[in-house]
């Protein structure tokens, strides 16, 4: 039966996904809107609890519309008007997926030789989409993420991603400069990105693998968190300006590094 009310239930739920880290924290449901990332999301082998939709949008994307009620643990046909209001995009395409956050991409443990990306305290969505997205695009085998990092789960990040958080795997580290300390105590060399007192990433060899450190927007890494970190590494910049958005400078370090 088609869901026609703002006051339904499932409706209410999804506004509050969209809108509430700690409402996705706690129902651990995340959501995926249009047909790319929800087809990404099958294609992965995502855990879809529910598929929503509209009936114009079933007709216009029939097969993958098929291929994607088949994959859901449950489907829901929505009106028109319902569906725009619970999704955060100003042209919705009637394609939408709650996703289980426990996708089966999780990342237990680091292993020497292997290269990773650590993002501390990165605050901007769309930031942390598109190093995800880079990320994947580059072959990186896994990301951490420290614990006030924004939410992995928002919409902003899933729709930046562009599809690489259903595949990269990925932790959440809730003591980051713990982990990363732990990290070089077992062999795995750590390079803690900043502009300060660092070497040139064009002087350093990279291909024992380790770990590329990125801090916030604003301050970079913590003074703690350098303090532990095998290197302290920089990108070379000839121009005047003083920094690069982080999404940017992610995309150099990670591409010098791998």
């Amino acid at each position: 039966m088609m869901i026609t009310s703002k006051d339904n239930e499932l409706v209410k739920e999804i506004v509050k996904l969209n809108s509430s880290a700690k409402e996705r924290r706690e129902k651990k449901l995340f959501i995926a809107e249009g047909i790319r990332l929800c087809r990404d999301a099958m294609i992965s082998g995502a855990k879809i609890v529910n598929f929503l939709y509209t009936g114009e949008a079933a007709e216009k994307y029939a097969k993958d519309f098929d291929n994607i009620r088949s994959s859901a643990e449950k489907s829901t046909e929505l009106s028109r008007s319902i569906f725009q209001k619970i999704c955060d995009t100003n042209t919705p395409q009637g394609f939408l997926c709650l996703i289980d956050t426990k996708m089966g991409h999780s990342l237990y443990k680091v292993d020497i030789g292997k290269k990773y990306v650590a993002l501390e305290n990165i605050q901007d969505p769309s930031n942390l989409g598109t190093i995800l997205r880079t990320a994947e695009a580059l072959g990186i085998d896994g990301v951490i993420i420290s614990s006030d990092c924004c939410d992995i789960f928002s919409p902003k990040v899933v729709r930046g991603s562009m599809g690489a958080l259903f595949r990269l795997p990925f932790m959440i580290a809730e003591d980051f400069t713990a982990f990363i300390e732990q990290s070089v105590k077992i062999g795995i060399s750590c390079y803690g990105s900043t502009p300060h007192n660092a070497i040139s990433i064009n002087e350093v060899d990279f291909s024992n693998g380790g770990i590329m450190l990125i801090g916030n927007e604003g301050n970079g890494l913590c003074e703690k968190t350098l303090s532990v970190c095998t290197e302290k590494v920089k990108i070379p910049m000839k121009g005047r300006a003083e920094s690069l958005n982080a999404a940017a400078a992610a995309a150099i370090l990670m591409y010098s590094f791998v």
